[in-house]
């Protein structure tokens, strides 16, 4: 178990790491407090609220830019596993705006395992649960569990190896792959070989974000010794589980950059001006990696053993700013419920 982390309500970003260059983190502000693990956060496309997922209550939330929230709803038909899974990812449909657009999307576990759900949000209240995406395993651990639209307006979807290895390298599996799907669920149009998978040799991928020339980029939590960011081009097998981080085998596409799992354990990721945004869970820390091109710069640490886990981090609409959600208020942080914060990090030139 995690030792709980001192919190220090004004710190100074120490970089912990060379390199780097833009976007630099400045003086973090805790926005909204009493959370139990909140996974995932989205913002709306009018920009000025976002919703948040919590994993274990399975409850969705309105936040505003100025943290306050009102409870949204629930999704239904969400479990917990006894580890990793419950509910996860949300994403807006990119032309939602409440009234004729007003659909909202899911990642949970439900009792027949893994699945997307759509759902239909006003700004007030959540209604019209509908699965569309069915057949991922679950397991207590590796549920993946992002989601994102993509810059083609096509939804992507993370998915963890369900603790099943084999899953990962298998193309009729939906386990251990990024899809890339349409609203209803279906391959979306120029899939490698008309299926729903993207990619493959994932074992429990996190994050999902595009840079400035729309190239997906992906976080992956490794087993015992490596994590990645990798980036994510259609029909590449990311190596899972015959490579952990780089490796010489034929066929298989190698990281970007890697971490030991002491010091990342990544979970999301957002790109702000080229630069990624990580958040670590074991490595309890935010990291700053620039990218130059197809390639990765080297990472800067900031906030290292301050806030404790780190799990969800999105950029703020019109602002030179990010949200960080904690992670500590479960079994691996050791903090008790209402432990969590959303915290907000402005970015300086």
């Amino acid at each position: 178990m995690d030792p709980t982390p001192t919190v220090e309500p004004t710190p100074t970003p120490t970089p912990t790491a060379p390199g780097g260059g833009g976007g630099a983190p400045g003086t973090p502000e805790v926005v909204s407090e009493q959370w139990t693990v909140p996974w995932d956060v989205a913002w709306s496309p009018t920009g000025d609220f976002a919703l948040v997922t919590e994993r274990d209550s399975f409850k969705v939330f309105r936040v505003n830019k100025d943290g306050t929230r009102t409870e949204a709803g629930t999704v239904p038909e969400s479990v917990r596993t006894g580890g990793e899974g419950g509910l996860m990812g949300v994403a807006f449909s990119p032309g939602w705006n409440g009234d004729g657009d007003k659909e909202v999307f899911f990642m949970h576990s439900s009792s027949d395992g893994n699945r997307v759900a759509k759902m239909e949000y006003d700004g007030t209240s959540l209604s019209a649960y509908t699965p569309i995406l069915t057949g991922i395993k679950k397991s207590t651990y590796h549920n993946g569990g992002r989601l994102k639209f993509g810059p083609d307006g096509f939804l992507y979807v993370s998915t963890g190896d369900a603790q099943e290895t084999s899953l990962s390298q298998d193309p009729n599996s939906l386990n251990g792959k990024i899809l890339r799907i349409t609203k209803t669920g279906e391959a979306a149009e120029g899939n490698p070989d008309g299926s729903r998978v993207y990619s493959l040799g994932h074992r429990n991928a996190q994050g999902l974000a595009w840079d400035s020339e729309g190239r997906l980029w992906s976080a992956e939590l490794g087993a015992s010794s490596t994590d990645e960011l990798n980036l994510i081009e259609p029909g590449k097998n990311y190596g899972w589980p015959t490579c952990e981080g780089p490796c010489d085998e034929p066929g298989m596409t190698n990281p970007k950059k890697t971490w030991s799992t002491s010091e990342a354990s990544p979970s999301g990721i957002t790109i702000v001006d080229d630069v990624v945004y990580m958040a670590a869970l074991r490595g309890k820390r935010l990291y700053a990696i620039p990218l130059t091109g197809t390639e990765a710069g080297d990472p800067v640490a900031h906030f290292t053993d301050t806030y404790g886990r780190l799990r969800a981090v999105e950029r703020v609409p019109d602002e030179q700013a990010i949200w960080i959600t904690t992670s500590n208020a479960d079994d691996n942080g050791g903090q008790p419920d209402g432990a969590d914060r959303i915290i907000k990090v402005s970015l300086n030139s």
